[in-house]
């Protein structure tokens, strides 16, 4: 091709690949594979290097980064990003509605926008002649840090604006908010500690740290997404309303949030409010209010701004899923696989609704990163139905002698050993035989997930243990009425009841006996994926590290663990023990090993007639799909039983696929249909 030809090649591949940008990130709808945009990718950035004058900012290959930041400039905004006032109940929503009237001399309902408030980090995007020129932080309202460079590696913000639908503005500024969902995160997170790094405190930490990487290569890694939420200086466009604003930016590129709503009065605004606020854990990405804004723009004018805020819009908070407390003492717990944690024993304080005493401290090097003592005042967090934990300590209010804490060198069971292990951060106790820990495998062993023998609860386990009626759980398989009706408050109906659940116990799946026996690193999920796999316990328990290695899902770490698991001697003789006390491991069946689901993400909600949702999503991993609990845009299909909620929601207004139960039983292979 001569040089005319490539110049007009590479113009091809790149508008190409921005209209599949725009299909794959924007409208969650691709129509090409993977491959073939790797293929094109690829092609246009061999034209450039052969001829870099080709390369323009606005191509496709400038999302892998650039070389590092000596630091960032500085960056006067044309328009102030101002920040919100803030509404901490339904009382103070309603008072700033009133606000809003009496500013407008009316007594008639205001229209409002209500949209999310993600707990990210705002910047501002500017675009000359539809083309991406420069972002920025919001800094201090009026003047912000360049990070043109950390935003055009994020997929979710168009490098050049789409204009099949709309005359593209001269200059268009757009602000959004920067976010990392919450299963990025902590995938994030895992790495960071297998690799010996400090893992982020929380999403928002992480966002923000990650667009002020001097290296944007390291920006280009972390899987940024962005939601845009309103309009600065536009030039040869105007706009009514908010709303209008919201519908029209998304036929240039822009993603807005589908859960935004225009609402006909604050009463309205306050329903969205407590609706949202009841689901917000829900939504895989962190929120702490909503903001509720006029939406006809003529009204914002007349309402005009204060020095630091708009008049036109509040920020309604939710409940604070932080406060502060002091800890008033450290305590080592020791867990089923010997892992001692520290959890801090705080000063009681009400988080979200919840009285709260106790908080996970995590690990050591957790406790020497944040420095936590006895006698801080520390901020404490609680999200949904996540364990309490210490986000920070408030130096400032330290008292005098305080001391570092240190988990102990005993363990303060059993008195064993405690060692940190290698590439772990956690210390762990080293005795086997530790009380802790054997009365914890004995409980994970019971619970519903594993062997579910019904009525074998906490209490029950440390008596029977601590009566020495039982020392692992193949002793449960011997245990005599005789010996129950001795124990507290066991009546011998209870008893019976407890000898039934266990002997139901004894016909299990592989999936259940693999969870069962607690193998480190193991959950429910990966269970299921080794059943599928192996098919039988003595495939598994023979395979070599490679065998197990080549499992999709299955990663170095957790190879050895398994590998090691089944060469240790006193494990190998547990399951001769429980397969001596006649437990009789269901084979899966070889067709309900196929590949009707594979690779698909499937959510259950809303009651199903013919499933519990425990059932159907085993039954859809076995057919080789992966089944979640939160609706995103990697989820394919949601299926919809009665009553279902805020998740159907979601999916209908993302456009994920919503399946009824009957839909679902009909993909099902003949012989696995109810």
């Amino acid at each position: 091709m001569n040089k005319d030809q490539d110049r007009e090649r590479a113009r091809e591949l790149t508008e190409e690949l921005h209209y599949h940008n725009f299909r794959y990130y924007i409208k969650d709808d691709p129509v090409i594979s993977d491959a073939e945009y790797d293929r094109m990718l690829r092609e246009l950035q061999e034209l450039e290097e052969e001829f870099p004058e080709l390369r323009t900012p606005d191509s496709p290959t400038q999302r892998v980064g650039a070389p590092p930041l000596d630091a960032f400039e500085t960056v006067t905004h044309r328009q102030q990003m101002l920040s919100l006032a803030n509404a901490f109940d339904v009382e103070e929503i309603r008072g700033f509605d009133e606000r809003v009237k009496r500013g407008l001399e009316t007594e008639e309902d205001v229209e409002y926008v209500c949209e999310p408030k993600l707990d990210g980090l705002a910047v501002e995007l500017v675009y000359e002649d539809g083309v991406f020129v420069q972002g920025s932080t919001r800094g201090d309202g009026t003047t912000g840090e360049d990070i043109t460079q950390n935003l055009r590696t994020i997929p979710y913000i168009p490098l050049k604006l789409r204009n099949d639908q709309l005359d593209l503005p001269p200059l268009l500024e757009v602000r959004g908010e920067v976010y990392m969902e919450e299963e990025d995160f902590e995938h994030l997170n895992e790495q960071r500690l297998e690799a010996g790094e400090q893992p982020f405190a929380n999403p928002r930490n992480c966002a923000a740290g990650s667009l002020r990487q001097l290296d944007p290569n390291v920006t280009a890694g972390r899987n940024l997404k962005i939601y845009c939420y309103e309009r600065g200086v536009i030039e040869g466009k105007s706009f009514g309303s908010h709303w209008e604003f919201l519908e029209t930016i998304p036929k240039w590129g822009f993603r807005t949030n589908p859960l935004a709503r225009r609402c006909s009065s604050i009463e309205e605004a306050i329903e969205f409010y407590e609706g949202l606020e009841s689901r917000r854990n829900d939504l895989g990405y962190e929120i702490d209010g909503i903001v509720i804004k006029v939406n006809d723009y003529a009204l914002r004018d007349e309402l005009g701004v204060r020095s630091r805020s708009p008049r036109w819009a509040v920020a309604g908070k939710f409940k604070a899923q932080q406060e502060v407390t002091v800890i008033e003492d450290i305590e080592a717990s020791v867990g089923r696989t010997g892992a001692v944690t520290p959890v801090a024993h705080l000063k009681p304080v009400n988080i979200g609704g919840v009285t709260v005493s106790r908080a996970t401290l995590h690990n050591q090097d957790e406790i020497d990163r944040k420095d936590v003592r006895i006698g801080d005042t520390v901020v404490a967090q609680r999200a949904g139905d996540v364990i309490p934990e210490v986000v920070k300590v408030i130096l400032e209010k330290r008292p005098e002698n305080t001391e570092p804490y240190h988990l102990p060198e005993e363990c303060p069971v059993c008195g064993g050993h405690v060692a940190k292990v290698e590439d772990e951060a956690i210390h762990r106790c080293q005795n086997i035989s530790c009380p802790a820990q054997v009365k914890g495998h004995l409980k994970h062993f019971a619970s519903k997930a594993a062997m579910d023998i019904d009525g074998l609860g906490v209490k029950l386990v440390e008596q029977l243990f601590d009566e020495e009626f039982i020392q692992d759980p193949a002793d449960l398989y011997h245990l005599a009425k005789d010996d129950l009706v001795e124990l507290e408050r066991m009546a011998e109906k209870s008893a019976q009841n407890l000898l039934d659940a266990i002997d139901a116990s004894r016909e299990t799946t592989l999936a259940r006996f693999l969870y069962a026996l607690g193998i480190r690193n193991v959950g429910e999920h990966l269970a299921r994926v080794l059943e599928r796999e192996f098919g039988s316990l003595d495939a598994l328990r023979t395979a070599s590290l490679d065998e197990l290695e080549s499992v999709n899902e299955v990663g170095p770490i957790v190879a050895e663990s398994i590998y090691n698991f089944f060469d240790e001697e006193q494990n190998r003789e547990l399951i001769r023990k429980l397969l001596d006390a006649n437990i009789a491991i269901e084979t899966p069946e070889a067709e309900a090993s196929d590949d009707t689901f594979a690779d698909k993400t499937i959510v259950f909600t809303g009651a199903m007639e013919h499933f519990t949702r425990s059932d159907a999503k085993k039954l859809a991993e076995r057919l080789g799909g992966r089944a979640t609990s939160s609706v995103s845009g990697n989820t394919d299909f949601v299926v919809a039983g009665e009553n279902a909620g805020s998740k159907l929601d979601k999916a209908q207004e993302i456009g994920v696929t919503v399946l009824t139960e009957q839909e679902f039983i009909d993909m099902l292979p003949e012989e696995c249909r109810p």
